[in-house]
């Protein structure tokens, strides 16, 4: 098969693969389950997360990639090569040129990390795109022009806020607080609540059904299962909405005190901009129930999630694919050793 070329959204929680010409064609979790004895790989993606938590001693399922950047530089080369073969096939005539993106504050080790490690996995030419450029052009916004765009990317690592005009980040920031920080919140809140230790996964259907931000006009409800602490004993218990917007109150307000302390940076004429045209919201983490309420409560600034909010960052980097020769001046760029 001939190469097409590649965007790659190399998340924390997920990997979404855009392939030129095709869209996005692949979709799966940042999830490695390998076995220790052998170090061999058993599974990857969905299969591998199925793994979380219930795997014996010898297999461990691991995630790679933490807080938007590599962990484990071995198992990321190797969960590319993986999802890369799954996508355009083993046998190759010519290697892809592939994008990938990378959180507006990673350093520069990190950032030749992500180089590295893509083009052993089988690039002919990396580049690397921050996310809020590719989320604002996945998200059909123009920055090629003088005009101030927000955009707020929410992934499962980070969240990334940034100020965009004339194709480039005039003010950003980057924390490492996102929707595995809101897993971790809703984990921790049910052990001092309610003394029940939950998993990841439960964490997260709990985040998505119940999951608020801002307070609902309706109360809405989810049963969980867990381990009671004191007995070791399962045991079943309906939460509300309204308990998992305390859980996760300090998360979603970091995330808010971000976008103020950028608006706080931001040049008047930016400014003035995007507060007539509003602030636009990205990422897996933008759907939690009402955190755009939260912000536009913040700010005084209208808010408003992308459709199709998961794909963003994947979509921009498809679209930036057709343009590599404008991007060029922006992106980071290694020719492969392996040509």
């Amino acid at each position: 098969m001939f190469g097409s070329d590649i965007g790659i959204d190399l998340g924390t929680a997920s990997v979404l693969v855009f392939v030129k010409g095709k869209g996005i064609t692949l979709q799966e979790p940042s999830v490695v389950a390998i076995d220790k004895n052998t170090n061999q790989i058993l599974a990857v993606g969905q299969e591998a997360r199925r793994m979380l938590g219930r795997t014996p001693g010898n297999i461990v399922a691991i995630r790679p990639l933490k807080d938007g950047v590599i962990s484990d530089y071995e198992m990321t080369e190797r969960m590319l090569k993986y999802f890369i073969h799954k996508t355009v096939g083993r046998k190759l005539f010519f290697k892809p040129k592939i994008i990938v993106c990378v959180p507006s504050g990673v350093t520069e080790v990190e950032k030749r990390a992500v180089i590295d490690a893509t083009n052993e996995a089988g690039a002919r030419m990396t580049y690397l795109i921050e996310e809020p450029i590719a989320a604002a052009i996945g998200a059909g916004l123009d920055i090629s022009k003088p005009n101030g765009h927000m955009v707020v990317d929410i992934g499962g690592g980070t969240t990334d806020v940034a100020v965009i005009s004339l194709g480039g980040i005039v003010v950003s920031t980057s924390i490492k607080i996102a929707g595995d920080k809101f897993d971790e919140a809703i984990i921790r809140y049910m052990r001092k609540k309610h003394n029940i230790m939950i998993g990841e996964r439960t964490a997260e259907e709990m985040k998505i059904n119940i999951g608020s931000a801002f307070p609902r006009n309706e109360e809405t409800y989810m049963d969980v299962r867990g381990r009671n602490l004191v007995s070791g004993l399962p045991v079943n218990i309906k939460v509300s909405s309204s308990q998992m917007k305390e859980a996760l109150d300090e998360t979603v307000t970091a995330i808010a005190d971000a976008v103020h302390s950028v608006l706080e940076r931001t040049p008047p004429e930016l400014a003035s901009d995007i507060a007539n045209q509003g602030i636009i919201m990205t990422g897996g983490g933008a759907l939690l129930w009402g955190l755009d309420k939260l912000i536009e409560k913040r700010t005084g600034i209208p808010v408003v999630v992308a459709e199709d909010a998961v794909s963003c960052v994947a979509k921009g980097t498809g679209k930036a694919l057709d343009s590599l020769h404008i991007l060029e001046q922006g992106l980071s760029q290694s020719r492969s050793r392996y040509r």
